[in-house]
């Protein structure tokens, strides 16, 4: 390991400031819903509780950072949208997705690093950054206006996976100034769609897995509390991420300046 911080690793160490609690509230689905959600968070610094709370709602999960609830979720949006769920209901769904659809106690988990590992080993860890990058994606959409910029491992991924090509080309036909980085590994790759290509070979590009959407400022947002997003995440070894995302403005458009002047 090189004994310095490169830039995104810098991002993950700067952003990544607490922890958190998902405290489920008067459970009435299976426990294994509960062992599914812990076994995603082994080894993170989220921890996973159940409280039973007299007068309260049923199956209400709560995410708890600094002794405050921050967000909260049911059961049910978590379990259809993360613990019953892989990776390729995001891949290659061809419905459109809202917003409102991603739990609040998955996006807010912000300013917490994560170290995920993907498939065979885990089937859960790597679905969460697949959820935030698609939340990402989405709350571009949702706003409609601002500048989204994404990196690719390889740009092919855009024509190999549906899903993704088509919330690529739905950006491609907004207002929304969209940008993807990534090694082109196929020389048609992503010619079809109208959205900005910067195809490059750096080996740096083949590590980061960062998304960042910044609104237009002059410009009224959607009805939501959140405007600005980023997810940075670098693979420390093959399918082994180490990552966090945040909601911040300042540190949103920093991770956005530094893709700017790199790519």
């Amino acid at each position: 390991m090189p004994n310095y911080l490169d830039p995104m690793t810098k991002f993950i160490t700067d952003i990544s400031t607490s922890d958190a609690v998902l405290l489920i509230v008067n459970r009435t689905k299976p426990q294994h819903l509960v062992n599914i959600l812990s076994k995603a968070f082994t080894d993170q610094s989220v921890a996973i509780t159940e409280r039973h709370i007299p007068e309260g709602r049923d199956d209400l999960v709560c995410l708890i950072k600094q002794g405050h609830v921050v967000a909260t979720s049911s059961l049910q949006r978590l379990e259809r949208a993360f613990l019953l769920v892989n990776s390729d209901r995001y891949k290659t769904r061809t419905t459109a997705v809202g917003i409102s659809q991603f739990p609040d106690v998955l996006t807010y988990l912000t300013g917490i690093e994560f170290s995920l590992t993907g498939y065979p080993k885990s089937d859960k860890e790597k679905l969460l950054l697949i959820i935030i990058s698609r939340f990402i994606e989405h709350l571009a959409l949702s706003i409609g206006h601002g500048r989204l910029d994404a990196t690719f491992q390889k740009l092919s991924r855009l024509d190999d996976e549906y899903g993704t090509q088509t919330v690529y080309e739905t950006l491609g036909d907004s207002n929304v100034e969209t940008h993807v980085y990534g090694i082109r590994d196929e020389p048609s790759a992503v010619k079809d769609l109208d959205i900005h290509v910067h195809a490059d070979t750096t080996a740096e590009l083949s590590r980061f897995w960062v998304l960042t959407f910044t609104p237009d400022s002059e410009r009224p947002t959607a009805d939501t509390d959140v405007t600005h997003a980023a997810l940075v995440a670098v693979e420390t070894a093959p399918n082994v991420w180490r990552s966090t995302w945040t909601h911040d403005a300042t540190h949103v458009k920093e991770i956005q300046s530094y893709l700017k002047r790199q790519f």
